[in-house]
């Protein structure tokens, strides 16, 4: 989820779920290891339980930049072989990984020496014409015995010639089977589901098969469907936040971040469809829009929006 699933975004995602495990985007090792690590890895503590997620191949750098997300507090490394983009290929990481299993298994076993917090992979379920289940059983159990033990598996394969990575996430067709079959064959790891669930039945349905399910693009066009999710996922009992008490749990945090400098549309960018579906939505987004790029604009933008929903209640 490039440029989405940035820290505003996943303090913005606390105010709706406290429970459900997120993720930062994928961030190379090469720029973990030579970048502005606060820019690139900061969050807040409000954030946790939070995944950071890393591509990369060299399985020394890989063990470094999990020792680095365990001193900053992470709760788990994620290990990308998902990602389909050209430039990734051409840095060697990313689905293309998925080639070389033995690669896959160094560079895991590298990073689960350096660290005591959990490392899992996220993969498609084959790429081009390696995409038997067969393979992607014979990846999984390659990586498995180098010592993970939590694979999350994009239910489409990949195409890394002729399709774009928005195509690669659409066109190929959906295998579910293929991902519940690997859940049965290797019923010790925990085995996450990913790709086309956009609601909680969904997910519902699916944990009496696998043990997780991850939600993407849903997550960010429609945040707000996370809001019983730590009731009907985790069994926790509290009361849902309305859609009002999520923007509101936002103000401080907006003024906080406006305060030092930050445009306040690198915040409100997204919280655009978190009334996606509601009396009022249209207005939200066209006021945050119109508003949060004027120099000097903080909270009291958002506070106006939010009025504006008010108006058709």
């Amino acid at each position: 989820m490039m440029e989405r699933t940035d820290r505003y975004f996943r303090y913005f995602m606390r105010q709706i779920s406290r429970c459900t495990l997120l993720y930062t985007e994928m961030v190379t090792s090469a720029a973990i290891l030579h970048g502005d690590r606060e820019h690139l890895l900061g969050f807040s503590l409000e954030e946790k339980p939070l995944v950071l997620q890393v591509g990369g191949d060299e399985p020394r750098h890989l063990a470094e930049c999990a020792r680095i997300a365990e001193d900053m507090g992470y709760d788990e490394i994620n290990l990308n072989i998902g990602c389909p983009s050209s430039r990734v290929q051409s840095g060697n990481f990313g689905v293309c990984l998925m080639a070389q299993p033995e690669r896959v298994a160094q560079a895991v076993e590298a990073m689960l020496k350096a660290v005591s917090i959990p490392v899992s992979v996220k993969h498609r379920i084959g790429f081009d014409e390696c995409d038997r289940y067969e393979d992607m059983a014979n990846f999984v159990r390659l990586v498995s015995e180098a010592g993970c033990q939590q694979f999350t598996v994009h239910a489409r394969k990949a195409w890394l010639k002729g399709l774009s990575p928005k195509e690669n996430r659409n066109i190929p067709p959906l295998r579910y089977e293929d991902v519940h079959r690997l859940k049965q064959d290797f019923p010790q790891l925990f085995i996450e589901i990913n790709g086309g669930f956009t609601n909680l039945e969904q997910v519902q349905e699916q944990l009496a098969l696998v043990d997780g399910v991850m939600i993407g693009r849903a997550a960010y066009d429609n945040p707000y469907l996370f809001a019983t999710a730590d009731t009907e996922i985790y069994g926790k009992v509290v009361t849902p936040p309305t859609r009002h008490q999520v923007v509101e749990g936002m103000f401080s945090y907006i003024d906080y971040w406006v305060a030092r400098g930050l445009k306040l549309n690198k915040i409100t960018r997204h919280l655009l469809q978190l009334f996606t579906g509601q009396p009022g939505s249209r207005a939200w987004k066209r006021y945050l829009t119109e508003n949060s790029c004027i120099p000097g604009a903080s909270s009291e933008v958002v506070r106006e929006a939010l009025a504006k929903v008010n108006n058709f209640l």
